[in-house]
């Protein structure tokens, strides 16, 4: 053991649902081992800005079901600065932390990883985004809940789609990565997937819609990410099957951010905690710069540069195989 005596915790990047159960997972494992624990509101500009709070175990109660985080997130662009990270090191030390919990994507770690190499203060990440794009984990924070929430939308769009025999192209969020597209137009038993892994055009488009026309199918759902390879947004896509295809009924939903809030799931609930521990004890065993993940159902670590600089977590293609299968 260590003789870490208090760990600060902070949220930054975008919210996911699930991190404060993370939250509250670092604090209770942290008293639990008699550790403190400092919160930091607002992420990085939190800590340049002192803006501390202490955290024990009742400071947690009544988290675990909601969505985002009660520690806020926010951008630092001062974080960015030599001088901007100089600043949070001396308020973390000036409040007696040992240590630091980031909970958040890689632009979270990167900032993590720099402020270790520059001053040598103990770091871990915890995985926090519905894009489910961090490499060394299955399953980021927030990506099941993520989940759940558009295959609901798509189910409720589909009444609607078969009533009216219209087509629905519904937009999920992925600018770089199809994870969420992917799994809920299968779950959600979508006519066409568009990914940004996965090449399509304008002219393939129009005529798997023709073909599905032809088979009889009244109304179509096509569930498209942010960053799909047409290179048209969801509603120049609309456009450009329309004037193809005058005859064609066509309705847009953007699920926007809807997709990133509410109760996290059972699982997101379940995971995040198992990762707090993991955090805490992680440092506690005088370990630093790694990423809590999950890989075959076991908790376990990636060095921080690796999941950074790794790569982009791969889609299974066998799943792109079977969404292909179930569309016809």
């Amino acid at each position: 053991m260590t003789n870490i005596k208090k760990i600060a915790v902070l949220t930054s990047g975008g919210d996911a649902p699930g991190m404060n159960a993370a939250i509250r997972s670092v604090v209770r494992t942290s008293v639990y081992h008699n550790i403190e624990v400092l919160g930091v509101y607002r992420g990085y500009q939190g800590m340049i800005e002192n803006d501390f709070t202490p955290l024990d175990a009742r400071s947690v109660r009544n988290l675990i079901n909601r969505g985002g985080t009660f520690l806020k997130s926010a951008r630092s662009k001062d974080f960015r600065t030599p001088e901007g990270r100089k600043k949070a090191y001396e308020n973390l030390v000036a409040a007696g932390a040992d240590a630091l919990v980031v909970i958040g994507g890689d632009g979270s770690f990167t900032g993590a990883l720099l402020f270790n190499q520059e001053f040598g203060f103990p770091v871990m990440g915890i995985p926090g985004t519905i894009d489910n794009d961090i490499y060394g984990t299955t399953y980021t924070l927030g990506y099941d809940t993520a989940l759940n929430t558009v295959v609901e939308a798509i189910d409720k769009i589909r009444d609607t789609a078969s009533s009216h025999n219209r087509m629905f192209f519904i937009e999920v969020m992925g600018r770089d990565a199809g994870f969420l597209a992917l799994n809920s137009g299968i779950g959600g038993g979508a006519e066409k997937i568009l990914i940004p892994e996965q090449h399509s055009t304008l002219e393939e488009l129009v005529s798997e819609i023709e073909i599905n026309h032809n088979k009889g199918k009244m109304s179509n759902i096509i569930v498209v990410a942010e960053g799909d390879t047409t290179g048209k947004n969801v509603f120049e896509l609309k456009k450009y099957v329309e004037k193809q295809n005058p005859d064609y009924d066509i309705r847009v939903t953007v699920l926007g951010h809807i997709q990133r809030g509410g109760a996290p799931t059972c699982f997101d609930r379940v995971l995040a905690s198992r990762m707090g521990v993991k955090a805490v004890e992680s440092l506690l065993e005088g370990k630093s710069n790694y990423m809590v993940g999950i890989n075959n159902d076991k908790i376990d670590l990636t060095p921080l540069e690796k999941a950074i600089k790794g790569g982009e977590s791969k889609l299974d293609p066998d799943l792109i195989r079977i969404a292909e299968i179930m569309s016809i």
